[in-house]
């Protein structure tokens, strides 16, 4: 059984220090905020975020943006507890980037493990009474009933993306993800989105305020290891590089036929693995057969991964169904080419097809060909192009300025110590 989710931003937990240093301030006071920040006095919570497998991130995109947000608030003087999963890795009993941890029991299977961490790990915050219960993710919206029928604290949701409509669930997976997406409408107080395809859903369906916050992204980092020629046989502006898990709504059968249709020396690593999707990654091998441009690297993180991205020749994002991929983004910030379907999250990054970051039609393999020929016959021209994307990107999608917003949403929820207030909606953002 393979890991279930990966993604791009992992850091190396052996390396010396995390991408991006926690920031140090004194306790119970904001780092750089002011009472002009929030239309209500600053104050430290107390803060329990649940759905994420675990910390420190090592694969998965909700894993890698709880690590980058709960740092931040940590870092800002309020009092963070991760809920990890013992199956995800280690647990550092001290704690990580200033965040506590604490695990929780759950039932390892594919329909099972979510849900039955979320409740668990729901029960264990409930004792810590919490200003701020935040969930990641739909299947926990599930249980967020408990928390705000029983408990004084304010519940909110991140919406990654609609879970219901992935391809690996069954059907009756799929009808208990519906019913997490009313609940994810309805009972939190307030729901925090990605993208902005995904705010304008929750207002369109709902009608119920939801604040965008967009995903961050890490400056690229250099690699400080040379094994992608020893362990894949990959050089240096060699490849183009696919990163995700390989499950049927990330659509990399839809790339290997496309890729093996275009007349290149360049080399295609696709770099990911299983998510309970075990026969639809014999089904990807199969569709390689044997062309040997074709390179399964199975999950990477860290210096490996980071590796991978400082030597591709170009990125390939062929998903069906996304929130707003963390994968993307870093592509971008490492200056890559990049070639994308064009559903909403991946125009909202790369507003139009254009040299840098090309789009094809969703689904469309010969439209994909295109892509790909494009972006082959003329490599010097599209690294120009991705250098203002990367910098467009890297300006405009920051942790900083999304730990920031999210810590005045949880402001103006949070009843103030010692009044039993009712929360205060969040302005949904534009």
């Amino acid at each position: 059984m393979g890991h279930p989710d990966l993604q791009a931003e992992a850091v190396d937990q052996h390396a010396e220090s995390p991408a991006i240093p926690r920031q140090r301030v004194a306790p119970g006071r904001p780092a750089e905020a002011s009472a002009a920040d929030t239309d209500t006095a600053w104050r430290p919570l107390r803060i329990a975020m649940i759905g994420q497998k675990g910390m420190p991130a090592t694969y998965g995109g909700i894993e890698r943006h709880v690590e980058e947000m709960a740092s931040r608030l940590a870092g800002f003087g309020h009092e963070v507890t991760v809920y990890c999963r013992r199956s995800y890795g280690e647990t550092p009993a001290d704690g990580y980037r200033g965040v506590r941890l604490r695990q929780t029991h759950t039932i390892a299977s594919k329909h099972l493990d979510a849900i039955v961490h979320a409740a668990t790990s729901t029960m264990a915050a409930m004792t810590a009474r919490p200003d701020i219960v935040h969930y990641h993710g739909l299947g926990p919206a599930l249980v967020a009933p408990l928390p705000r029928a029983l408990s004084r604290a304010r519940v909110v949701l991140t919406v990654h993306g609609l879970d219901n409509q992935r391809g690996k669930w069954g059907l009756a997976a799929r009808a208990v993800l519906g019913s997490a997406h009313w609940f994810s409408g309805y009972v939190p107080h307030q729901r925090v989105a990605v993208s902005q395809g995904l705010a304008a859903h929750y207002s369109t369906r709902f009608g119920r305020p939801t604040t965008y916050i967009p995903n961050g992204v890490n400056p690229a980092r250099p690699a400080r290891t040379r094994q992608i020629q020893d362990r894949f046989g990959l050089t240096p502006g060699g490849y183009l590089l696919l990163v995700g898990r390989l499950v049927p709504e990330k659509a990399a059968d839809l790339l290997i036929r496309a890729f093996r249709r275009t007349e290149t020396p360049m080399r295609l690593a696709i770099v990911g693995g299983s998510s309970f999707t075990d026969d639809f990654v014999d089904r990807l091998r199969r569709e390689a057969g044997t062309d040997d441009r074709i390179v399964f690297t199975g999950f990477a993180y860290g210096d490996l991964l980071a590796e991978l991205y400082s030597g591709a020749a170009g990125f390939v994002q062929p998903s069906r169904l996304e929130g707003l991929p963390l994968t993307l983004l870093e592509a971008a910030a490492y200056g890559l080419p990049v070639v994308a379907s064009d559903i909403a999250p991946h125009v909202e990054v790369l507003n139009s097809d254009a040299a840098g970051g090309r789009l094809f039609r969703d689904g469309d393999e010969d439209d994909l060909v295109r892509a790909l020929t494009s972006l082959l016959a003329d490599l010097p021209g599209e690294r120009a192009g991705a250098v203002a994307l990367g910098e467009r990107v890297t300006s405009r999608y920051s942790w900083d300025t999304a730990a920031r917003e999210l810590e005045r949403l949880y402001l103006r929820l949070a009843p103030e110590p010692g009044r039993r207030s009712r929360a205060r909606p969040a302005v949904a953002a534009d």
